[in-house]
């Protein structure tokens, strides 16, 4: 009887040590004996400080500096490099694109029917392009669009400066709120704002030109000294540019240099001044284009201002070192270059540019052609009388 005690107390104790044993694992003829949760614990302790060690390299690996080391262009970010959106139409006598062009109405940006609402004009049409003869023609679509938004600074919005395309996208840019609108489905949809200056500023940046550089979006205001209405100096706010990646973040950069050296090749110095209106990069030409609007060798003065437009063509190096002049047409005083943009397919040697008027309370918009060594190609051709001042192929 006590032999049988002994061996239930032994199968007993030896059936406890089993519950109490790790699971075993036979794998050929080794055995591991794994203890999850600890083997879960390890690798989390081994792992964090391994990312924690690993991950500037690893963001260096997929993040390069761009020009402005504060922005980053993120090698695995799928930029859509679609231009135009819509595929041009290809025939044997040339071919057919679709343009653009948007308003800026100023105080009749107002809406008259509806409450706490501005809008805007966008005017689409086909653009014809011969490349073996150069000839170019414009036939406007009989609809205008309308595009609103309820967005506005001090009762005033919807003044739109520019159109461009961005990532995949139709942007345009509201010069008194600072609003970035992106445009889908004849719609306006608020995107980012830009802040004056520095972008520590309550007031809304006064966009007046955009351009894609290494695939982000490089915003320009007029590029003069903010003065008052006589003349009078107040800031340079206006003499910063933004910086836009295609997430949305924004870095404001001081280009008051850049600026004085386009003035300083056509001999401009300050109480001088030139307006900037129109600007891009060419990745082809690895140059910066302007067309500036206004260019004085006086003083500023609001009512003298309407009648000094300029007719030039700059081109810079990337460094703003080595400037070009050009050119272009025949100087009418009081119309100036609003926006432009390099035809598709030309190896980036051919402008399509928009001149406005403002004089005396009367606004008109044109649009001509021409190469970048001063040809026109297409003369400046009336498109209505309001202003317009953005273009772009969609």
């Amino acid at each position: 009887m006590k032999n049988g005690n002994r061996e239930t107390m032994s199968y007993l104790r030896d059936w406890r040590q089993a519950l109490r044993a790790p699971h075993v694992y036979r794998v050929a003829n080794s055995t591991f004996y794994i203890q999850r949760q600890f083997l879960a614990l390890i690798c989390v302790l081994l792992c964090v400080p391994i990312f924690l060690l690993i991950y500037p390299f690893f963001r260096n690996v997929i993040c390069t500096p761009v020009t402005h080391q504060s922005l980053s262009q993120c090698r695995y970010y799928r930029y859509n490099k679609t231009y135009p959106a819509t595929s041009p139409v290809r025939t044997s006598k040339g071919i057919t694109y679709r343009i653009a062009i948007v308003s800026d109405l100023d105080h009749d940006s107002k809406a008259l029917d509806k409450k706490d609402t501005w809008y805007s004009l966008m005017k689409t049409g086909s653009l014809f392009w011969n490349p073996s003869t150069n000839f170019l023609s414009i036939l406007w679509d009989d609809r205008t669009l309308v595009l609103s938004s309820s967005l506005a600074m001090k009762a005033r919005g919807m003044e739109l400066s520019e159109l461009i395309t961005f990532d995949g996208h139709l942007l345009s840019f509201d010069d008194r709120t600072g609003m970035i609108y992106y445009i889908e489905d004849n719609q306006a949809y608020p995107w980012v704002i830009l802040l004056d200056g520095n972008g520590k500023n309550p007031k809304g940046f006064k966009s007046e030109w955009a351009t894609v550089k290494d695939e982000q979006l490089y915003v320009g205001s007029m590029g003069k000294e903010w003065t008052t209405p006589s003349g009078e100096y107040e800031h340079n706010n206006p003499q910063w540019i933004k910086i836009v990646s295609p997430r949305g973040e924004i870095h404001s950069v001081n280009w008051i240099s850049n600026y004085k050296r386009l003035r300083q090749a056509i001999n401009i110095e300050y109480p001088g001044y030139m307006i900037h209106e129109s600007g891009a990069w060419s990745d082809i030409h690895k140059s910066w284009f302007f067309l500036p609007r206004r260019c004085s060798k006086e003083r500023y003065n609001e009512t003298k201002d309407e009648t000094m437009s300029c007719n030039v063509l700059l081109t810079a190096d990337e460094n703003f070192v080595d400037i070009k002049v050009k050119e272009i047409g025949e100087l009418i005083p009081v119309r100036g270059f609003s926006s432009f943009k390099f035809l598709p397919g030309s190896e980036d040697t051919i402008i399509i540019a928009l001149k406005t008027e403002e004089y005396q309370g009367k606004t008109a918009t044109y649009i001509m052609a021409f190469s970048i060594d001063g040809t026109i190609i297409m003369p400046e051709t009336k498109v209505m009388d309001k202003k317009f001042e953005g273009l772009e192929f969609i």
